[in-house]
C-alpha cells in the first residue's frame, strides 16, 4: 500500500516501531518498509554511523525517527531504548528484534573480514565433528548473549511499556530456518535461534490476553552482510542453493514484507507463529 501512493493511509499509519539491530540488513529493511507504511521508528544498534544513515532513510520517506546506541545484551540499554520511544513518540506499538550475530567475532560492518575469517577457519578445520567438539565456551556464550538473551531483554522491556500504557501491540522476533534445521547454521547460532522460537511461543501464550501478539520470522539464506561468507565460498553457495526450490537467495526487503504483515492488522489473528521467507528451503 504505502502512504505515498495516491495519499492512501499506510498499514502502520500513526504507529511507533522499535527495531533493534536496525542499522543494516533485515533490521534496516524493516525500518524503511515500516516508514513507507506510516510508522515512526526508533532504531537501536551499536553501529552509530549506519544507524544514523537508517534514520536519514526513514526521514526521507516522511516519517520521524530516532537513533539509540544500544548493546542488545544489556538490560539497561534495552530499558533506555524503550523509554526513549515513550519519551519521544509516546509509546511502542511494534517491536522487531533484528539484532543478531552468527559467530562471536561477527561484525555486520565488516562482512569481508568476517567472510575471510570464516573461510580460513573452514580450511584449517574442515571436519564438522571437530568444529563442534572444539567449540569454545566463550564463543557459544557470546552468540547466545546477543541472539537469545538480547531478544528476551527487548521483548521484556517493550512488553512492559505496552502493558503499562495498556496498548495492544505486535512483537516480531527474528529467528532463522536454523531454529528448525541444524544444517542451516553453526552450533551456537542454530541453538540460539531455536531458543528465540521457543521464547516467541512462550511470550505469545503469556501476553496474548493483553492483546499483545508475538510472532517470529525464520528467514532462509538472505542477501545481507551476515551471509557474505556464503557468497564468498562458491561451492558452499551452490550446495545451499541446491536445497532452495526457488533457486536464489532472498532479499532483506522480502523479509521486511513478512514483518510488515505481522506488524499490521492484516495478521490480527496471528500469534505464536513463525513465517519462513526461505524460498522453500524449509518445507515441513
Amino acid at each position: 500500500m504505502g502512504q505515498g501512493q495516491g495519499g492512501a493511509r499506510g498499514l502502520l499509519e500513526g504507529k511507533v516501531a522499535v527495531v533493534t539491530g536496525g542499522a543494516n540488513g533485515i533490521g534496516r529493511a524493516c525500518c524503511e518498509r515500516f516508514a513507507e507504511e506510516g510508522a515512526d521508528v526508533v532504531v537501536a544498534d551499536i553501529l552509530d554511523e549506519q544507524g544514523i544513515d537508517t534514520i536519514a532513510a526513514v526521514e526521507k520517506k516522511g516519517r520521524r525517527a530516532a537513533y539509540m546506541h544500544a548493546d542488545a545484551s544489556s538490560p539497561t540499554d534495552n530499558e533506555t531504548v524503550m523509554q526513549h520511544a515513550v519519551d519521544v513518540f509516546g509509546g511502542i506499538d511494534i517491536l522487531v528484534t533484528a539484532a543478531g550475530i552468527s559467530t562471536a567475532d561477527y561484525r555486520s560492518d565488516q562482512p569481508e573480514i568476517v567472510a575471510r575469517k570464516a573461510a580460513k577457519h573452514a580450511r584449517e578445520q574442515p571436519d564438522p565433528m571437530r568444529r563442534f567438539t572444539e567449540l569454545r565456551l566463550a564463543e557459544w556464550q557470546k552468540v547466545l548473549d546477543v541472539n537469545l538473551t538480547g531478544t528476551l531483554l527487548a521483548v521484556q522491556a517493550a512488553s512492559r511499556v505496552m502493558l503499562d500504557l495498556k496498548k495492544r501491540g505486535s512483537i516480531i522476533t527474528i529467528a532463522s530456518i536454523a531454529a528448525k534445521h541444524p544444517e542451516a547454521g553453526a552450533p551456537a547460532y542454530s541453538v540460539s535461534k531455536a531458543g528465540v522460537w521457543m521464547l516467541t511461543k512462550y511470550a505469545a501464550r503469556v501476553l496474548g490476553p493483553a492483546g499483545i501478539r508475538v510472532n517470529a520470522i525464520g528467514p532462509g539464506f538472505i542477501e545481507t552482510n551476515m551471509t557474505a561468507v556464503v557468497r564468498g565460498l562458491p561451492d558452499l553457495e551452490e550446495r545451499l542453493l541446491a536445497n532452495v526450490p526457488l533457486g536464489r537467495m532472498g532479499t532483506a526487503r522480502e523479509v521486511a514484507d513478512a514483518a510488515l504483515f505481522l506488524a499490521s492488522q492484516q495478521s490480527s489473528y496471528f500469534t505464536g507463529e513463525m513465517l519462513h521467507p526461505d524460498g522453500g528451503f524449509y518445507t515441513d
